[in-house]
């Protein structure tokens, strides 16, 4: 935590909790179904029904074992290319998409939270007409998935897999005690106010692969395709995002997967730790199974690629 602490930051910003809160407030005003069903398909996009245009990534066999690639903060579809490249070559159709505000999808002023983020993550399902999925989520992905469930079910759904994930939850409150405070969270609202271009290099060559560790030889590709994904993003859409994927409670949400679940976590993770976050998933997910690589940190998708790729392998032929 300590840690942590350093790395983002500290400083509190004006009303941060209150609009923490409404980011992660479930919408009482949409119905979850009708909305992921009034998805449209046009050429290698998802129009939802607020009209966000959401950009698809559609590889592999159309007749293959299908997999969801839900993406973290503040990156795009790009960063699952060494699993989705590595699973359509052994016959998988793999589906991966921008996430709203992110990418090459619409920046939306509104509606930059986890139930808009799960209801795209259906419209994507539904407007392709996927079935038997496997959803794959990594970090704010993973809250993205669990949210899916949550509020779609697994009706779509074959299997899950959490990586790097944000769940079950990541913020401190007087029910989960040893989550992380809101000020490390407001310091790393105020980073992003203040030059969020320095922000997302000095977390790329730092805690997010690891590189800021004694011995660490820094990848400047990793951390400069890290930077041009978050400078594609929206300014507002990754700002608001930070309330999402660290006031959402998605206890509630883990407590409906019905379907077997993988959790791979890196031990050394100093952006979500392990204990807070893949450990504590089977307190809620009874048939989750968790990996942990030791010494590993957050990115995994990157720096240990090779193993996550076959441990994917592994869970989806099974």
């Amino acid at each position: 935590m300590n840690t942590l602490t350093r790395t983002l930051g500290t400083g509190v910003l004006a009303a941060s909790l209150a609009a923490g809160a409404a980011q992660a407030a479930p919408r009482a005003d949409t119905t979850p179904q009708a909305t992921a069903a009034a998805a449209t398909l046009d050429g290698n996009y998802v129009v939802t029904a607020d009209g966000v245009r959401l950009y698809v990534k559609d590889w592999g066999p159309k007749d293959g074992p299908v997999v969801t690639f839900s993406h973290g903060w503040p990156l795009n579809a790009d960063s699952w290319e060494a699993q989705m490249l590595f699973l359509a070559d052994h016959g998988y159709r793999v589906v991966a998409h921008d996430r709203r505000g992110h990418g090459r999808s619409s920046q939306p002023w509104d509606g930059n939270d986890m139930d808009h983020y799960a209801d795209d993550l259906a419209a994507v399902i539904e407007a392709l007409d996927l079935r038997d999925v496997t959803v794959v989520g990594f970090s704010t992905g993973g809250g993205e998935v669990a949210r899916y469930i949550g509020r779609h079910g697994t009706g779509r759904v074959k299997k899950a897999a959490l990586v790097s994930a944000v769940t079950p939850f990541m913020l401190r409150t007087d029910d989960n005690p040893d989550g992380i405070p809101l000020e490390v969270f407001d310091g790393f609202r105020k980073a992003a106010q203040q030059n969020r271009s320095q922000q997302y290099l000095d977390i790329a060559s730092g805690p997010f692969f690891g590189f800021n560790r004694p011995g660490a030889e820094t990848s400047q590709g990793l951390v400069q395709s890290f930077w041009a994904a978050g400078m594609q993003a929206g300014h507002k859409n990754t700002f608001d995002s930070i309330a999402a994927f660290s006031a959402s409670d998605f206890r509630p949400d883990l407590a409906k997967f019905d379907v077997p679940t993988l959790v791979i976590h890196g031990g050394d993770d100093q952006i979500v730790p392990v204990a807070l976050s893949a450990e504590a998933v089977p307190r809620y997910v009874t048939q989750a199974q968790v990996i942990v690589y030791p010494g590993a940190p957050h990115g995994i998708t990157d720096t240990h690629k090779d193993r996550l790729n076959q441990d994917l392998l592994d869970f989806v032929s099974k």
